[in-house]
């Protein structure tokens, strides 16, 4: 798809250089969604001029800043290819706006070469250019040399200062691209921690990239996002981020079930997550889910601490205050509501014991939950269970991981059993008919109906049911 769009770019005319993440997974041999082209000898309202014969052309922004434009191609396959529109900025340099560090802007230069515009990108891995016409690799900060030890540098002293979002993609690059951070990134990162917080939550959390994601999610999603966690709290990035993390770092939960602290057991089981694939949602769930414990703690009689509500002691559960945590962590980052209903719920509902996994309990589970948030709370609960290895290197509780997936088992084959208002064989009008007004009356009937279907799925036949409702008119 991506050589579809280099030679439609280079039809156009232009002395353009495909950039940044593009020419990066390239040499990783990775698939990239990326395709931005940058153009020399341009600026912006040069590029405007040059494209719009070619298709409609709108400013692109990023942060409030006008970084370049975006082509939207009259040629129908192209658009197909990429219906978000292609990319293209001109050269860019720093302009000095004040005495202090962080006073300046990013201008668009039409007279910078490729190689200055390299000098004031992130890290040297995304430092890298290639000229659509010759080929020709542009690295004038050894980015390819960086690749290949799997060393992340930033380019400058400032990268962080500029952008303090590049301090989450940094740790996001640890946990999806497996790159090591020298010695300077991470004193920039301890230096720079606090100005994570003046970064907008779309940026970190709810994405305005091109996919949806912000960097967090992609953090998440990597293969070893246990160990950026580690490596955000070890450089006091993750309370700066996510406050609710503070008093979760080193708490000790003097539990029989636990070894380890609520921060390396929250980084295992969100590891344990990404090492079967579970989703977003679960991955999010993970983070929050035992956030709640230093609030919630009370010590009973046994000298132990606990984390249940219990009257006289606590309030509220660990569950609870956790899901209050996650709603306020997830509003403040700006993630879609029915993601963060779906995370809220995870956290929230966590605590659920599969029991003898009948087949009873599993079609009440998944009456309460619904099959989506069933399937997510069972992924949460393995990866929850593994993580509760020792810190002295004792083995998971595998039994309790296999009761597990013999309930996971019977909650895949009761989803065929009627458990929700769909799977009845009547439905509102039939009760109409019967005698029923519009209303609230009518939609608890519909629901007692379904939980004594879900009680003996027997009883989900036309006559049976009318009969039962014909009871409350």
């Amino acid at each position: 798809m991506r050589q579809e769009i280099e030679d439609y770019v280079r039809s156009l005319g232009l002395d353009a250089y495909l950039v940044g993440g593009a020419v990066r997974d390239e040499l990783l041999e990775l698939d990239s969604k990326d395709a931005d082209f940058l153009v020399p000898g341009l600026d912006t309202e040069g590029l405007r001029a040059a494209l719009a014969p070619h298709g409609r052309v709108e400013d692109l922004v990023v942060a409030d800043r006008l970084v370049g434009v975006r082509l939207h191609p009259r040629d129908r396959r192209i658009r197909e290819l990429t219906p978000a529109g292609i990319e293209f900025a001109p050269p860019r340099k720093e302009v000095s706006t004040g005495p202090g560090r962080h006073d300046f802007e990013i201008v668009a230069d039409a007279s910078l070469s490729v190689e200055d515009d390299m000098r004031r990108r992130d890290f040297t891995v995304n430092a890298m250019a290639r000229r659509l016409e010759t080929g020709e690799l542009v690295d004038p900060l050894h980015g390819r040399r960086d690749l290949e030890r799997r060393v992340l540098r930033t380019v400058s002293p400032m990268s962080f200062a500029e952008d303090p979002l590049r301090i989450v993609r940094a740790l996001r690059f640890v946990s999806q691209l497996g790159f090591e951070p020298d010695g300077e990134l991470l004193a920039q990162m301890r230096e720079e921690a606090p100005a994570v917080k003046l970064v907008s939550g779309e940026r970190i959390g709810g994405g305005l990239a091109a996919d949806g994601m912000g960097e967090l999610s992609k953090l998440l999603l990597g293969a070893e996002p246990a160990r950026a966690l580690r490596l955000a709290r070890d450089t006091g990035v993750l309370v700066e981020l996510l406050p609710e993390f503070g008093p979760a770092i080193g708490f000790d939960q003097e539990s029989r079930y636990h070894d380890l602290t609520v921060d390396e057991h929250t980084f295992a089981v969100v590891q344990a997550a990404a090492d079967a694939g579970f989703s977003l949602p679960v991955r999010l769930g993970a983070l929050f889910h035992d956030l709640g414990k230093p609030h919630a703690a009370w010590r009973g009689r046994d000298g132990r601490l606990h984390y249940y509500a219990k009257p006289g002691f606590a309030e509220r559960g660990h569950d609870q205050v956790g899901a209050e945590l996650a709603t306020g962590a997830l509003l403040r980052l700006r993630y879609p509501n029915a993601l963060r209903r779906r995370v809220v719920r995870i956290v929230r509902r966590h605590m659920f014991q599969p029991g003898k996994g009948d087949a009873l309990r599993a079609r009440r589970f998944l009456r309460r939950n619904g099959d989506e948030l069933a399937f997510d709370l069972i992924d949460h609960k393995h990866a929850d269970l593994l993580g509760k290895r020792g810190s002295a290197g004792e083995p998971p509780p595998w039994d309790e991981i296999d009761a597990l997936a013999r309930f996971r088992g019977v909650v895949e084959q009761e989803r065929s059993s009627p458990h929700r208002l769909g799977d009845l064989v009547v439905d509102g009008n039939d009760l109409i008919e019967l005698g029923f007004e519009p209303g609230r009356q009518l939609g608890r009937v519909l629901n007692d109906l379904v939980d004594a279907v879900v009680e003996e799925p027997a009883l989900n036949t036309r006559d049976r049911l009318l009969a039962r409702a014909k009871e409350r008119l």
